[in-house]
């Protein structure tokens, strides 16, 4: 079988021990191809708070293609790795759009709200496909569907290739789809401890400051000292557990505070925060 290089970005520089420089973005071609040839090492598309269209997603998964940069990179790896933020809250435990997404070739799936070790067991398994009782990385158990014809092509692999690879990093090393979920309510702060002990396959934690100060009662005070605590809080835990921790608001002013104190998933805006992006991949060291 053909040695296939890291294709996911984000995981392979948080595989290096860098920082990982994502960034959400509305699901429109324009703005998939301005993003294609920047810097970043993912964007997440933005289906929560936007709409959910399939089709417009695989429009901005084509887009970002270039074929000038494939040859000359000689890497199958996209320059910019394609994620998505699908729009069910954790308790909703959908999984019907996790697979619609796999299916069309992203490789991460953001999940909003999740509160509690089932709702995160109910993520990783979403975005797996199954295994038998006692093969290598059976659990969480895998309840994705089989059907990865245009991921596999997308990816440029063929369906066996793609089978090998399309599974969840860390838990798998070779894995290449990156399951995060985004910790918004004072319930997920008291519970992840245990989502994260429980629950093997979840690749970054990113705290939802804005839903989680409506939470606390303080919407969106992001200097409320309450809101500080609870974010720290939130980083000690992933600290403890060995897990990235991200923050969806970054910019130049506030990304090398953001460094300094352990986050490792950072996002800045697409658009105005390029300085951001910039100045964190500098101290970074990237």
């Amino acid at each position: 079988m053909v040695d296939i290089p890291r294709l996911n970005g984000a995981i392979g520089a948080l595989e290096s021990g860098k920082p990982a420089f994502v960034t959400f973005a509305p699901a429109e071609v324009s703005t998939a191809i301005a993003l294609s040839s920047t810097a970043y090492d993912g964007v997440v598309f933005e289906m929560e708070h936007g709409a959910y269209d399939i089709r417009a997603l695989r429009d901005c998964l084509q887009y970002m293609l270039n074929r000038r940069q494939i040859l000359e990179s000689g890497s199958l790896a996209p320059a910019v790795t394609p994620m998505v933020r699908i729009p069910p809250n954790g308790g909703e435990m959908n999984q019907w759009i996790a697979k619609q997404v796999l299916d069309a070739g992203v490789y991460g799936v953001i999940w909003p709200h999740v509160s509690t070790v089932e709702e995160a067991r109910n993520a990783v398994a979403a975005c797996r496909y199954p295994r038998p009782p006692g093969a290598p990385y059976a659990e969480p158990a895998g309840q994705r569907g089989d059907a990865p014809m245009a991921a596999a092509r997308y990816w440029g692999l063929t369906q066996q290739e793609y089978y090998r690879r399309a599974d969840t990093w860390p838990l798998n090393p070779l894995g290449e789809i990156l399951v995060g979920i985004m910790c918004e309510e004072v319930k997920a702060i008291r519970n992840l401890p245990r989502i994260l002990e429980e629950v093997p396959g979840i690749a970054v934690v990113i705290i939802g400051e804005g839903d989680l100060s409506q939470d606390l009662g303080i919407p969106r005070q992001y200097e409320h000292p309450t809101l500080l605590s609870a974010i720290a809080e939130v980083v000690a835990i992933c600290k403890e557990h060995n897990v990235v921790v991200g923050h969806p608001h970054v910019d130049a002013r506030n990304v090398e505070a953001l460094l300094a104190q352990g986050f490792r998933w950072l996002m800045p805006s697409p658009t105005p925060s390029y300085a951001g992006l910039e100045l964190g991949r500098q101290l970074a060291g990237r």
